[in-house]
């Protein structure tokens, strides 16, 4: 079977935790404002969404709040233009920020009510009867876990969400939501990267002076894989700060070291940042938001490709970007 350009279709897992690499919609749909889209961000959005596909990518993820909605629906707007690329992918979205206006500052709300109109809207936007994954976006300190467990039964039962995970919890978090949900979550996005470390030092700073100044929780991780919570790591690319972004003189020796072991490896620097993610025990996924489509295909080695990392590099890209020795 081959698309419409001739390549062989994609074929996306059903579960999320099997994809080696997401893709970020964060960057589709023009400005971050309530102004409407035109035609050249529905072909900027189509752009990445083929150079994704092109590598291998077949999950995509989203959430209500990008560009104030506009990412879903110039995604919806590629996928109505495209027949039969929504069966070869699988959808990811999120719920559960309000953003600022006139009216209320920014909020989170997991109240029932938000929730089942925020994936009603979505759906919407999306142009598709069904979101694969719904992501809790942030934690409410106000939620009730047994009035969200019942919110997101109904959306199963009515067949409008298949999975549910949530995003930036901490374990107990995750636990306690869990306690009160039948369906298992599947994911928890986190921000994970070489740039942004607090997930890691806080794992080797215990029983130091340092741990106190680390916000990151603990066993968070840990939770995830031992109970196949699928860890997606947000902000994977750091923003460029390694792949010529560079900041300070540790970013500038981190990129350079980077840069030798791609040319070593067959490969780009990209796909080594990528690779130190994925390369630890907790199998992360990572998310990548470039909306460039010659950035996204510099991912490529990232889908097709195990981790050309030893244990001796993965630590000296860590300790160069740390830019001091472990305790």
């Amino acid at each position: 079977m081959t698309d419409q350009q001739g390549r062989p279709a994609a074929s996306a897992a059903t579960d999320i935790r099997e994809h080696r690499l997401i893709y970020g919609c964060m960057g589709l749909g023009g400005q971050w404002d309530r102004q409407p889209y035109g035609a050249r961000d529905i072909d900027d959005a189509h752009a990445a969404i083929e150079a994704a596909l092109e590598i291998g990518i077949t999950a995509f993820d989203h959430a209500d709040i990008y560009r104030h909605g506009k990412s879903e629906a110039v995604f919806g707007e590629v996928l109505a233009r495209t027949p039969g690329l929504r069966a070869r992918i699988l959808i990811q979205t999120k719920c559960g920020i309000h953003l600022p206006d006139d009216t209320a500052p920014g909020y989170y709300d997991l109240r029932a009510t938000h929730i089942v109109r925020s994936v009603e809207q979505s759906l919407t936007r999306l142009r598709t009867d069904v979101i694969d994954v719904l992501l809790l976006h942030r934690p409410d300190p106000l939620a009730d876990p047994e009035e969200i467990a019942g919110a997101l039964a109904s959306l199963h039962r009515q067949g409008l969400v298949r999975h549910f995970g949530v995003s930036n919890m901490a374990a107990a978090q995750v636990a306690y939501l869990q306690a009160e949900l039948d369906l298992p979550l599947v994911a928890n996005q986190l921000q994970l990267s070489l740039a942004h470390r607090d997930w890691l030092e806080a794992g080797v700073l215990v029983n130091t002076g340092e741990s106190a100044a680390l916000g990151f929780p603990l066993g968070t991780l840990e939770h995830c894989r031992r109970n196949r919570i699928g860890v997606q790591a947000w902000g994977a690319l750091a923003k460029g700060r390694f792949t010529g972004a560079q900041q300070s003189a540790a970013e500038r020796d981190t990129a350079e070291r980077i840069a030798a072991l791609a040319h070593r490896a067959g490969t780009t620097p990209e796909t080594i940042l990528l690779w130190w993610l994925q390369r630890h025990p907790a199998r992360i996924v990572p998310v990548i938001g470039t909306a460039r489509p010659e950035r996204i295909r510099a991912c490529a080695d990232a889908v097709r490709r195990t981790p050309d990392l030893t244990h001796q590099q993965w630590y000296e890209l860590w300790l160069a970007a740390r830019a001091e020795p472990l305790p």
